[in-house]
Parts: structure tokens; C-alpha cells; sequence
């Protein structure tokens, strides 16, 4: 596991700076926009589930792209149809919860050619509306690992010229990130087996050593059909996974995947109270 590269095939890597101080207590955070049937952002924020809300994703970009989000059945951006998201995320944030927006994912095109084509999409994604999202969410799982790190310290930079205590994103080997959700599934080698917590656990303490966030959250599977493989039931997490990690003073929560699979199974409210 290459903790010092910021892309990685066989571990994802999600990565964001918050420059407001964050909260001691765990918390949940979850992915919204790949699927019709999951709901509004609106309804997202309503359920109360969640202190974090990633919007996925800004699928195209870089190496002079036109920046594009896909957002599955939710809104048209061809024609213009996101724009409506606006109100939406403002009604999420006068309810404490932190709106990002998520570039990359595992589909579409994007890859940063150079230190000045990071510097344009930082501009984009700047000015990307007429609201302040709180943080930028890098998953970068395709493209190249190159000039990620020079689009962090753009964004870091643009904050700074901003007195509103907004959120940035980091690459890993940029320290400029608070927290960082890891993809505790899809990775036999770091994942929960049943009855057995120590490949996870042993995955958790390398994370926690060798990467310079102050928060790390246990990325899990919100459902069995959310992911390969990697699945863990809500009492062996509630009664083993949780109570391995949560005395970690860089544990932060649990990021799911995603809101729609976490309407299936409830996942969400049933570790709530446990995070």
C-alpha cells in the first residue's frame, strides 16, 4: 500500500482539508448524485444521518475539458439543470452539514496535464456557483498521479485570499487536508472478515501513523450490493469494528457508499448512535 502516492488502483484515497476546526466526535459522511431513485440533496440533509454529504461527481476535467458533473438521473447539466442544486445545498448547510463536491470517481474522463491546466481547473472549481460548497472531495481513481498535489495548493491558495473560513482539498503528500475517508472494502488485505478484526485494525494503525490528517473515517459499504466485497453488518461493527478504532485520536466517523444504498438497509441509523 503506497500511502505516499495520492492515486492508487487498489486503494481509494479521498482526501479534503477543512480549515474550520472540526468536531472531536465521530460523525458519518455519505456519497449522493449516482443514482435517480436516492432521493433530492434536500431530502439527503433531512434525514438527519449525516454530517457530511459528498456530491458525486465532477467526472471530466482537465487538459483543457470543459468541466462536466454527472450526476446520474438527478439533474441535466446540458441543459443547464443543475444550477437548481443551489438551494438544496444551502438548506443542507443551514443544518451543519458540510457540502462537497467529489471530481473524479471511477467513470469519465479527467487527468491533469500540467501545473497550468490544475491552475484552471482550480479557477473553475472556485467559481464553480453562486453558493460556497465546503470542501473540494479528491477520488481519484483514474488518470495519472501527476499535478494533483500543484491543484491542492491552488485551491489552498485561493482560500486563503478568503476570509470565510471555507474548506479545501489536499492531496496526500500536500498536508493540507483534515480529513481523509479511506476505502475500508474492494481491499482484501485491509478488510473486516468475520469474527476476525485484525487485518482492519492493522490497516487502520498504518493510516493513522503515516498520513499527517487530523480525522481518518473507516470508508465502508452501505449495503452487500454496494460494493464487491467488503460488507460488514451493522452488530459486528457496533460490537467489534468500532470499539477496535474509536480510541484512535485521529478516528473521525464512517464514510458510506452510497446514499442510495444506505435507503436500502437503513445502515446509517442503525450505527448512528455508535459512531
Amino acid at each position: 500500500m503506497a500511502l505516499q502516492t495520492v492515486i492508487s488502483t487498489s486503494m481509494l484515497y479521498l482526501v479534503m482539508l477543512i480549515l474550520a476546526k472540526g468536531s472531536d466526535a465521530g460523525g458519518i459522511s455519505i456519497y449522493w448524485g449516482q443514482n435517480g431513485n436516492e432521493g433530492t440533496l434536500e431530502e439527503t440533509c433531512a434525514t438527519g444521518n449525516y454530517d457530511f454529504v459528498n456530491i458525486a461527481f465532477l467526472a471530466s476535467f482537465g487538459n483543457g475539458k470543459t468541466p462536466m458533473i454527472n450526476l446520474a438521473g438527478h439533474c441535466d447539466p446540458y441543459s443547464n439543470g443543475c444550477t437548481g442544486l443551489s438551494s438544496d445545498i444551502k438548506s443542507c448547510q443551514a443544518k451543519g452539514i458540510k457540502v462537497m463536491l467529489s471530481i473524479g470517481g471511477g467513470a469519465g474522463g479527467y487527468y491533469l496535464a500540467s501545473k497550468d491546466d490544475a491552475r484552471q481547473v482550480a479557477i473553475y472549481l472556485w467559481n464553480i456557483g453562486p453558493v460556497v460548497l465546503d470542501g473540494i472531495d479528491f477520488d481519484i481513481e483514474g488518470g495519472t498521479d501527476q499535478h494533483w498535489d500543484d491543484l491542492a495548493r491552488y485551491l489552498s491558495g485561493y482560500s486563503k485570499k478568503r476570509q470565510e473560513g471555507v474548506l479545501v482539498v489536499g492531496a496526500l503528500k500536500t498536508c493540507l487536508f483534515y480529513y481523509v475517508w479511506v476505502q475500508f472494502y474492494n481491499n482484501p488485505p485491509c478488510q473486516y472478515a468475520s469474527g476476525n478484526v485484525g487485518n482492519l485494525e492493522d490497516a487502520w494503525k498504518r493510516w493513522t501513523l503515516d498520513v499527517p490528517a487530523t480525522k481518518i473515517f473507516l470508508g465502508l459499504p452501505a449495503a452487500p450490493d454496494a460494493a464487491g466485497r467488503g460488507f460488514i453488518p451493522v452488530d459486528d461493527l457496533k460490537s467489534t469494528v468500532i470499539p477496535a478504532i474509536k480510541d484512535s485520536a485521529k478516528y473521525g466517523g464512517v464514510m458510506l457508499w452510497s446514499k442510495y444504498y444506505d435507503d436500502q438497509t437503513g445502515y446509517s441509523s442503525s450505527i448512528r448512535g455508535s459512531v
